[in-house]
């Protein structure tokens, strides 16, 4: 199960649309390794002037690892979380996420770090089945 939802907001989505604050809380509590790998990745791209910053160490224990692959993998997931931190995520191998400025998907940075050349150029052999 990717997230641990409670009765009132299941509830609350059987009724019809919730509130993204809703449920971006559920993932934080869900997904605590990813939440907070995300929050301090978009607090240290705010607080800087480079045009991303990435995560290049892998999580702890394949727990954590699964709980960033979950988040990521989820288009409402992802799409909630760069709407509550107002940035725009890229993922590489299984591990190394990177937020950019929102509207840099347009840009020469960003179809770098999302390159199949980056892909290839990211592998390793520790990361094979990760």
């Amino acid at each position: 199960m990717s997230l641990d939802v409670s009765p009132q907001l299941l509830a609350e989505a059987e009724r019809g649309d919730i509130r993204e604050d809703e449920f971006v809380e559920t993932v934080r509590t869900s997904l605590p390794y990813a939440y907070d790998l995300i929050a301090g990745l978009a607090a240290e791209l705010q607080g800087g002037t480079a045009e991303f910053a990435d995560n290049q160490t892998p999580p702890p224990t394949e727990k954590e690892r699964g709980q960033l692959l979950r988040a990521l993998a989820s288009d409402a997931i992802r799409g909630s979380l760069e709407r509550h931190f107002g940035i725009a995520l890229a993922f590489q191998n299984c591990h190394r996420v990177a937020a950019f400025h929102p509207g840099a998907q347009s840009g020469a940075t960003y179809a770098r770090f999302t390159s199949p050349r980056s892909q290839v150029l990211n592998q390793s052999p520790e990361f094979r089945d990760c």
